[in-house]
């Protein structure tokens, strides 16, 4: 039985798995983006994320533990110095799973992009553009309630300059009527001014 047993073992031995892993980790580090299956994404994600946060403590001996399981100093260099300093400050979830709507021609195996999330440019031009524009608020379509002082007087002043902009509306008062000019049943009213 394999209760409990998370790991994907993706077809391989032991050794064969950590060294896929291993030349994957090092791509995906060297060029921030790799195009591979779904399930092997993963399983790389399980494995790159803790050597990326490794890389945060810059140390000799965090280099040599990452060094250990990458096999490669080139990786190693860019992993301490370009990508460690762009991901200084995000707490966890370095990479992302993009799947693709193309499937592999061979086995019609699901297929994917994994990438370091903060280095994907065009992601990150769309995110400033809506950072900066500017943020509206919705009203609440209640009256009173939880608004603040400065929130009604805003409301006000937008109000009074709708209603100096609006066109003057021109109103007909219908004529009052008089004691004398109450209808009995079934009587208009020019009965009623003629019985006068």
């Amino acid at each position: 039985m394999r209760h409990g047993k998370k790991i994907n073992h993706l077809g391989r031995t032991t050794a064969h798995r950590h060294a896929m892993l291993s030349n994957m980790a090092s791509s995906l580090i060297l060029h921030k983006r790799v195009t591979t299956t779904v399930a092997k994404a993963k399983a790389l994600r399980q494995y790159v994320e803790p050597l990326l946060t490794k890389a945060k403590d810059d140390t000799t001996h965090s280099r040599r533990t990452v060094f250990a399981s990458l096999q490669n100093k080139e990786s190693v260099k860019e992993l301490y110095g370009e990508v460690a300093v762009r991901i200084a400050n995000r707490p966890g979830g370095y990479t992302r799973i993009l799947k693709l709507s193309d499937s592999r021609t061979g086995d019609n195996a699901d297929m994917c992009i994994i990438e370091l999330v903060d280095f994907n440019e065009t992601l990150l031009e769309a995110k400033n553009a809506t950072d900066t524009k500017a943020t509206t608020t919705r009203r609440s379509r209640r009256r009173g309630g939880k608004g603040t002082a400065e929130a009604s007087s805003n409301e006000e002043g937008t109000s009074a300059a709708v209603v100096a902009d609006a066109p003057a509306a021109t109103t007909t008062e219908a004529p009052t009527d008089t004691a004398s000019d109450t209808l009995t049943n079934g009587e208009n009213r020019e009965d009623a001014e003629k019985a006068e």
